[in-house]
């Protein structure tokens, strides 16, 4: 026998909550409409779930004809999750209900250290202090919390659990973090690349709702992407898949040694730090400030002023750079779709799109659809959240009473 009446309530118990989870609140009655069971077992089912714990009563609906019937929802305190986007510059941390509401955040200001121990137990100190201020907003504790998501620059190497690719992210390289780290935080903890959290954010929630091959190209501080294949992030064996960044491409100077020099052709050729030569070479004068958000200003503009020959032929220039280096990833990969992501592609919007389109259609054999990331608000930690949430739901869902 497959399966007895026990599986079958399991089964009946977690599609119910999915169900909740997806429509919000639901009554006895349209419960059993969406599963196909009964009013009696839809009645036995959310009274078991309720005495777990899982599920609570939320008031009547109005308006219907009829007497109200009771409502009923997920219970948002059965867990608590804590999401972390980490760059050189900062921390910020969120707290999510198991229903994917965010409930506290935090941020929290790094200053810039070198490696060693020392550097580890500050940055140990530094992740903690993130996740005890975004509990404290949601008024929990860092015990109440069930589950964290770390996503860094570069990635940790599952195979010598240390940080490659990011020789910029200063106390994040010590060979003994990722034990210091699960020893300071009470809860399981996991990690990954940041690039590779905005795309199950946008798979999740997003522009790639649907798609099960894609490729998400970001550009912020650093120029990289994440490849999602079969519904899958491909990671690669050291976590490096699509650093991108490091690609040589022609129009830039080859560059060797690319992990000390933390560059590579196509970050040269396209990423942030492009930005301010290219508009200066065009003599436009581009503001003082940090590089990333000086290309943001500059993309933003050129993309809003279209009628201006210089901005319209900085746009036009950046747009053929970043159409070089996806021609390789498109020949390669052949995904379903592009996904343009980050804050300085974000900038360009439809404008920039259209004509990275355009230009990889004459680069390229394969034509994939190219679509801004609908994901604004930040992504990164939306995927953390996201990722700490699926397998919370996986463990507190099948708590149900058997």
């Amino acid at each position: 026998m497959a399966g007895g009446p026990g599986t079958l309530r399991a089964m009946n118990d977690r599609a119910a909550l999915e169900l909740l989870l997806e429509h919000g609140t639901l009554s006895r009655t349209r419960l059993g409409n969406l599963t196909g069971l009964s009013k009696p077992t839809a009645s036995q089912l959310l009274a078991r779930l309720e005495a777990a714990g899982l599920v609570i009563a939320t008031g009547t609906s109005e308006g219907s004809p009829g007497p109200n019937a009771q409502l009923y929802a997920l219970n948002p305190a059965v867990a608590h999750v804590v999401g972390l986007d980490v760059t050189a510059a900062r921390i910020r941390a969120a707290v999510a209900d198991v229903t994917g509401r965010t409930v506290g955040s935090y941020e929290l200001t790094t200053a810039k250290r070198t490696g060693g121990g020392a550097a580890a137990e500050g940055t140990v100190r530094r992740v903690v202090r993130a996740v005890d201020g975004a509990a404290k907003d949601a008024g929990l504790t860092r015990a109440e919390l069930h589950r964290a998501v770390i996503g860094t620059p570069g990635a940790f190497d599952p195979g010598t659990g240390r940080l490659r690719y990011a020789s910029h992210l200063p106390g994040w390289h010590s060979p003994t973090l990722l034990e210091e780290l699960a020893a300071a935080l009470p809860m399981p903890l996991a990690y990954d690349n940041d690039v590779n959290l905005a795309a199950v954010a946008e798979q999740r929630r997003g522009a790639a709702r649907g798609h099960d091959d894609f490729v998400l190209l970001w550009n912020e501080e650093g120029l990289g992407a994440a490849v999602v294949i079969g519904g899958r992030l491909h990671r690669g064996s050291t976590g490096g898949a699509g650093e991108v960044g490091f690609l040589p491409v022609p129009g830039a100077t080859l560059v060797r040694q690319v992990t000390r020099a933390n560059s590579g052709g196509f970050q040269e050729l396209a990423g942030a730090q492009a930005l301010a030569p290219l508009a200066r070479e065009l003599g436009l004068a581009p503001e003082r400030g940090h590089y990333a958000e000086v290309a943001v200003a500059l993309v933003a503009r050129a993309a809003a002023e279209p009628e201006d020959p210089r901005q319209a032929e900085l746009l036009d220039r950046f747009a053929q750079r970043l159409a070089v280096g996806l021609a390789s990833v498109v020949a390669v990969l052949d995904p379903q779709l592009i996904v343009l992501s980050g804050a300085v592609l974000a900038a360009g919007g439809e404008r920039l799109r259209t004509l990275v389109q355009a230009e990889l259609a004459e680069l390229a054999a394969p034509r994939p659809r190219l679509v801004t990331g609908e994901v604004e608000q930040h992504p990164v930690l939306t995927g953390a959240l996201e990722t700490a949430l699926a397998a919370t739901r996986d463990e507190v869902f099948d708590t149900t009473v058997r």
